[in-house]
């Protein structure tokens, strides 16, 4: 098993730059893929700032990502519940943050707006702090 840094999963979905974005082609084609979370956090961030994405562009990239047989995402079940967060609106970080506290009892924020957004969507209750 190959685990595979941000520039990599960036130039197999933007394909912008033609040589390296062919050999992470073969790389993830070719071999058994593990992605970190925090590869995705971060590759969600570039997807967004530097190329633009929008969150459904982004939730559409990641879930053709983990849908390749050879691709394993840790954590994929929260990864796939913060996806679908994100294209709910709810910021891809948060949304990772929250869907990662499952095993805890609450998750406490200072962000009004988040607690509001997931107050019904999460099964960990957001805390509110003032």
């Amino acid at each position: 098993m190959l685990s595979v840094d941000t520039n990599v999963l960036v130039r197999f979905l933007v394909r912008d730059h033609p040589a390296q974005s062919a050999q992470a082609g073969e790389l993830i084609h070719d071999n058994q893929i593990w992605i970190a979370k925090s590869v995705l956090l971060e590759t969600e961030w570039v997807l967004r700032d530097t190329y633009a994405f929008s969150p459904g562009q982004v939730a559409s990239a990641f879930r053709d990502l983990s849908g390749l047989l050879q691709v394993q995402i840790e954590d994929d079940t929260q990864v796939a519940q913060a996806i679908d967060w994100l294209q709910s609106g709810i910021d891809f970080a948060d949304a990772l943050h929250l869907a990662s506290s499952e095993s805890a009892g609450q998750f406490a924020t200072f962000d009004r707006k988040f607690a509001i957004r997931t107050a019904k969507l999460a099964s960990v209750p957001v805390l509110l702090l003032r």
